[in-house]
């Protein structure tokens, strides 16, 4: 999630997609055979890039991102305009899946609601949509207002979503991303919320469009090891491997933090 006034597709750097495989991590009790890595972008003064691990089969089990231990170092102070959003294709090897593409970015003065995300920290969303239908929410598009308030069917939202308190959808809509939701179980109380990590979706023109992890700086820098399920819907709007947990983790190996979507399930639309 950012702030809409700081939205602007001309901030868009697209990455180009280099597949590299390779023996999957000894420390990471999810990895059940290969990993392969897809394209990787600058950040701060390190790099981040996507992965994706496959069973003996050839299955994903796993998608995520990597991100180098000098990626939290370097980082803009303020917030650059356009602002720099980082669009990473995933390895082919993750086509079986409902993913598209990783767009990241980092808010360094937090983004909107301030007393709820006003921390410095990295949003990460996990489009199901591809890169031409993401940078097309704009609002110029006369329909904007329309397509925001068009929320999905409740049955393909997970349980407990829905948007944050305050105004409707339409005015909540980001440009470039779309609708956030938020886990209502989750205290969004300014002044009591003290904002690490949370787990957004994304909706868009009645589609379910994203899934978006959030985490603050100060929070990856305590190597964190956070494992959580994934909320589900009741039914689905497209066929595919969908995460059933979430983590984050500090790789000692490879001096790298991760950030995945684990349990890769096969759903079938309805």
């Amino acid at each position: 999630m950012t702030s809409p006034r700081l939205l602007r597709v001309a901030g868009l750097v697209f990455a180009a997609c280099t597949c590299i495989s390779v023996a999957a991590c000894s420390d990471d009790p999810e990895v059940e055979s290969d990993m392969f890595y897809g394209p990787s972008a600058d950040i701060g003064n390190g790099t981040v890039r996507t992965f994706t691990t496959v069973d003996d089969e050839g299955n994903p089990t796993v998608v995520g991102i990597r991100l180098s231990e000098g990626t939290m170092d370097g980082l803009p102070t303020a917030d650059e305009v356009p602002p720099k959003m980082l669009m990473l294709d995933f390895p082919d090897q993750a086509s079986g899946t409902v993913f598209d593409h990783v767009m990241m970015n980092w808010n360094s003065q937090g983004h909107e609601p301030p007393p709820l995300f006003g921390k410095p920290h990295f949003d990460v969303h996990f489009f199901m949509t591809d890169m031409s239908s993401v940078t097309s929410i704009d609002p110029a598009d006369p329909d904007f207002a329309t397509k925001a308030s068009r929320l999905p069917d409740a049955k393909y939202i997970p349980a407990d979503f829905g948007l944050l308190p305050g105004p409707p959808a339409a005015e909540q809509a980001v440009p470039g991303m779309g609708v956030h939701l938020a886990d209502s179980t989750e205290n969004f109380v300014p002044g009591v919320y003290d904002f690490q990590q949370t787990f957004i979706n994304g909706v868009w023109d009645g589609r379910y469009t994203f899934i978006e992890p959030m985490m603050t700086r100060e929070y990856l820098l305590t190597h964190p090891t956070l494992s959580q399920d994934v909320k589900q819907p009741s039914a689905y709007q497209k066929s595919g491997y969908f995460p059933t947990k979430y983590t984050i983790r500090y790789d000692d190996i490879a001096d790298e933090y991760v950030i995945a979507l684990e349990g890769l399930t096969m759903r079938e639309a309805s």
